[in-house]
């Protein structure tokens, strides 16, 4: 088993992660240029991957894979998730059709002219781990965020064939750079927290949890603590 490592470099923009010195440097690739879509089969552990994110897609993504992900997602956090359910509970229709869909979990800063999108960065995606499994069951299936998640959660993605995708937190001035068009299109009372539409080219994202259950937080932490013992 390999260890976690960072996305590897592509050709375009290079941004070093603030706070990182010497051989601890991080850099990150935000180019969208050249990526192409490939066939179901992985090449190593590197995807470029399209959007909608089907049964048959997600079947063949495994924890620990890298991906660039082109294609539209959805934002929401907890209060849009609570909406949402409270929605479903009454035997209504979501605002998006959730058939596949993708869900990002952020909070986006006001654009400042001339920007698609502020900072964009992930949130702690325990706050949705009350709802996940009932959007999970509409149809939603890709989950985009940082942190651990509920059994629950994990026993739902097994289920429905969902995939947890892991994104950089601390990173939201990069990630935002991915987003190439933003719509706003429910609840815009929460103001951050409002459902967007969003369309992004390339985003660097890691499978923490794919749909057999496998998750990166526990196969590498064992990876890590095999490789001391030695």
């Amino acid at each position: 088993m390999e260890r976690y490592r960072m996305p590897p470099l592509t050709e375009g923009q290079q941004e070093q992660r603030p706070g990182t010195t010497g051989d601890q440097k991080q850099v990150i690739s935000l180019s969208t240029e050249g990526h192409q879509e490939q066939e179901a089969g992985r090449a190593g552990n590197q995807r470029h991957i399209r959007l909608p994110l089907t049964e048959e897609l997600a079947r063949t993504l495994h924890a620990g894979d890298t991906v660039y992900l082109t294609g539209t997602v959805y934002t929401s956090r907890d209060a849009g998730h609570k909406r949402m359910c409270e929605a479903l509970a009454r035997g209504e229709k979501l605002p998006f059709d959730p058939a596949d869909a993708t869900i990002y979990y952020v909070g986006p800063s006001p654009a400042k002219p001339g920007q698609v999108i502020g900072s964009a960065g992930p949130t702690t995606s325990g706050r949705m781990d009350a709802y996940a499994p009932t959007l999970m069951s509409v149809g939603a299936r890709g989950m985009i965020g940082k942190g651990a998640r509920l059994p629950e959660v994990v026993e739902a993605m097994k289920k429905y064939s969902g995939v947890y995708f892991g994104a950089i937190g601390g990173a939201g001035a990069l990630l935002a750079k991915c987003i190439k068009k933003a719509e706003l299109i429910a609840y815009e009372d929460l103001g951050a927290e409002a459902l967007r539409r969003l369309y992004v080219e390339g985003m660097p994202l890691v499978v923490i949890i794919d749909c057999e259950g496998n998750n990166l937080y526990e196969t590498g932490r064992a990876a890590y603590l095999e490789q001391r013992e030695r």
